[in-house]
């Protein structure tokens, strides 16, 4: 049977179509299998470079690691604990001071900062000033102006004391910061600001014992390091243990509050009565040189010191040098005596005035001829009687005298500011026989009113020179004295007898001259009136101004303390030392008596109020 032209046709077409195909498959299978085998190399050698690339970066880590680890690992570990780890120094407060009795005469007490923060306030700020303002001593409507003023960050006050910030914070206002802090208080005001001083908002201190016994105040305090926490919180675990604690040592003084305050009220109120320009008290114990009163006026108020003349930080009885007039002559009689240039029961002829070299030496008083003893010299006061005393005297040996006595040196004394007394040279007060007669009653050199207080301790010890100090030690809670300052020996002077003899003599100034404003009734009290020209800064001395003083020792029958009243400048005809200053001891005396349990006396001394007699003649002195 034969096959249909179609079929064979179309059965040709597909053999074609699939040969066609066949040689396209080969050929494309030929094609691939040559690209394959061009693009082997290429993968090779990014094979090479990716494992290249792989082991550079681990030989970087590797060497990084390596200087970490091993070259810089001990430096970066002590950056990392630095880090970790912050220096504290907690703050210690400053060590208190007492007086003799453990009275605080300053102390640190904490005050706080107060801020206010209106946008916090949960009342209004007319509801906010009206429950501050009564507090805070301001005036509502300024406080509201305040708040509007500001949202944030307000400073109301700077040292709110801690009574007043309980009392604020007790009414749990929103809005209110208190931050706090340490301020120094002195209870006592002004009473001993001149000795205890003041310190400045450094807390360094400026004056007084804060100023020169700065290390016995500072407490010290260890440094230490603690943990910080990776949000900077300190980690009190790793706090050392102790490290918040400190002592209880107090600094104490041998100053007694109750004398000072005796001392400043009769000081007051003759530097009121005589219009005085300035005025000190100063109490010591002869026996070891510590003083139980030291008051100057004016004075400051150590709380308030930046409202203070800036003069008054300086406590003049230690920093400003005076001449000492009349004061001075009991040592002047202590030196002859010793020297043996004159006799307790010498006599000397006193016409009023006397011609030394190119001058005229008068006393203070006109009066008749008359012969003085030693004593009745002392108690009129009589200039004449001195000079020819100290005219008995060599000038070399006297000078050589003054110089022992410590003029023209300081006083070794823990108060701060001393300065040194002013004596001529010895060529200058050679040259002349008018510088040792003014220097017999008191001119021509000066001092300070601290070491005239020494010189007389001197005759109040039986002739030994003590150092004059306000600083017992540091003490504890229980009284335990845990430091005291090791005083300088005493050197000795004069002898007990020489001391002894100058003493009976000036107990007859109290007695029967002119001192005898400072008598007690029972009791021995020795002194010498003072009234000296004061010296002017240009040279010579200022005309109708004058230093009135008067210096007592007591018991007389067993002499231990020394008291010294000055004022400055006093008004008036009636003003000199036996007026002004002598009643401002009697009043000091009185309160020491009980206070030391002082002994009456048992010598008659005689009618203090009878005649006036020879002796009391000039009897207000110089």
């Amino acid at each position: 049977m034969q096959k249909s032209p179609s079929r064979t046709k179309l059965r040709n077409l597909q053999n074609l179509e699939f040969t066609r195909q066949r040689k396209f498959s080969k050929q494309a299978v030929g094609n691939g299998s040559s690209k394959t085998q061009a693009q082997a190399p290429n993968l090779k050698s990014r094979l090479l470079i990716v494992w290249g690339i792989l082991l550079a970066a681990g030989v970087g880590l590797a060497f990084n690691l390596y200087r970490l680890q091993i070259i810089e690992g001990s430096k970066l570990a002590q950056k990392a604990r630095n880090q970790q780890m912050v220096n504290l120094r907690p703050f210690m407060p400053r060590r208190p001071v007492v007086d003799r009795n453990n009275n605080i005469l300053a102390i640190d007490r904490p005050v706080y900062t107060l801020y206010a923060h209106p946008k916090l306030f949960d009342k209004s700020n007319e509801e906010m000033a009206r429950q501050l303002a009564p507090i805070l001593n301001k005036d509502a409507g300024n406080l509201v102006r305040t708040f509007e003023s500001k949202k944030s960050g307000i400073l109301l006050a700077n040292s709110v004391s801690e009574n007043i910030a309980d009392r604020l914070i007790s009414f749990r206002l929103n809005g209110l910061e208190f931050i706090q802090k340490y301020s120094r208080f002195y209870p006592q005001d002004d009473l001993v600001a001149n000795v205890v001083g003041y310190v400045n908002l450094d807390r360094r201190g400026q004056a007084g014992v804060e100023y020169s016994q700065e290390k016995l105040l500072e407490r010290s305090g260890q440094t230490v390091r603690l943990s910080r926490a990776g949000n900077g919180a300190l980690m009190p675990n790793h706090a050392p243990e102790g490290f918040l604690h400190f002592d209880d040592l107090k600094l104490q003084l041998t100053i007694d509050n109750r004398l000072q305050r005796a001392a400043r009220t009769a000081l007051k109120e003759q530097i009121e009565k005589f219009q005085a320009k300035r005025g000190a008290v100063i109490v010591m114990d002869a026996t070891d040189g510590s003083l139980l009163a030291l008051v100057s006026q004016p004075t400051y108020n150590g709380n308030e010191y930046s409202k203070a003349d800036i003069s008054l930080f300086k406590n003049w009885t230690v920093a400003d040098l005076y001449e000492p007039g009349s004061t001075f002559k009991p040592l002047n009689v202590a030196i002859a005596l010793e020297n043996g240039a004159i006799k307790p029961d010498d006599t000397f002829n006193d016409p009023g005035t006397m011609k030394v070299a190119d001058r005229t030496i008068k006393n203070a008083e006109r009066n008749a001829y008359r012969r003085l003893n030693i004593a009745q010299i002392l108690q009129t006061s009589s200039n004449v009687g001195m000079v020819q005393i100290i005219q008995r005297m060599k000038p070399t040996l006297y000078y050589n005298w003054l110089e022992k006595l410590g003029l023209g040196q300081k006083v070794d004394t823990d108060l701060p500011f001393e300065v040194g007394g002013r004596l001529k040279s010895q060529e200058e007060f050679l040259s002349s026989t008018i510088e040792p007669a003014t220097t017999s009653f008191g001119q021509g050199f000066s001092l300070t009113p601290l070491q005239l207080v020494q010189m007389h301790g001197a005759l109040a010890n039986g002739g030994k020179l003590v150092t004059p100090h306000v600083v017992q030690g540091l003490i504890d809670s229980q009284g335990k004295i845990h430091y005291s300052r090791t005083l300088p020996t005493p050197r000795q002077i004069f002898s007990s007898t020489t001391t002894q003899k100058v003493v009976e003599m000036m107990e007859t100034v109290v007695s029967k001259g002119s001192g005898k404003a400072s008598q007690i009734n029972g009791y021995s009290i020795a002194g010498k009136t003072g009234t000296a020209q004061k010296a002017s800064p240009n040279g010579g001395y200022i005309p109708g101004a004058r230093i009135t003083s008067f210096v007592g020792i007591v018991p007389a029958e067993a002499p231990r303390y020394v008291v010294l009243a000055i004022v400055d400048e006093p008004k008036g005809e009636n003003a000199y030392g036996g007026t002004v200053a002598a009643p401002i001891v009697k009043s000091v005396i009185e309160v020491l008596i009980p206070m030391q349990k002082i002994a009456p006396s048992n010598k008659v001394t005689g009618d203090r109020e009878g005649s006036r007699g020879v002796g009391e003649q000039g009897s207000r002195g110089r």
